[in-house]
Parts: C-alpha cells; sequence; structure tokens
C-alpha cells in the first residue's frame, strides 16, 4: 500500500503522485465525489487504478495510504 500525494494542478485537475515510482498523473474518475464520500476507486490518465478507503471531503493536497488495484486480463 503505498503512500500518494493527492492535489489540485494549477489547472485545477486532481492528481495522484507517488513518490517512490515518481510518478504524477491525472485522476481521470472518482468512485465517490460527495462531501460525505470522497474517494473509492481512483482511475488515473494511463489506465491505472488505486484505491482509497472513502472519507469525508478532504483539503488538499495530503498524503494518503492508496492500494493499487490489479486490471482483469
Amino acid at each position: 500500500m503505498p503512500s500518494v500525494m493527492l492535489r489540485k494542478d494549477p489547472e485545477g485537475k486532481l492528481t495522484l503522485y507517488v513518490p517512490k515510482r515518481d510518478l504524477e498523473d491525472e485522476i481521470v474518475s472518482l468512485e465517490f465525489d460527495s462531501d460525505e464520500k470522497w474517494g473509492g476507486e481512483l482511475k488515473l490518465a494511463d489506465g491505472s487504478s488505486y484505491y482509497l478507503e472513502p472519507i469525508a471531503l478532504p483539503k488538499l493536497p495530503m498524503t494518503v495510504r492508496v492500494k493499487r488495484l490489479v486490471e482483469a486480463q
């Protein structure tokens, strides 16, 4: 379970940054996006997916632990 940083880029797009892999990519979909329940499956522009246990809408930037989801073959 990597620690990642969630933040908004200068254009206001939500991004995920994995420091150990020096990977930063735009989050193109978010399973839950309400004030009370935010997170779930995060899909990145490169096609990879991560899972963030749903939480109340956070103040960004923030560092959290996520689980990388393996795509079905």
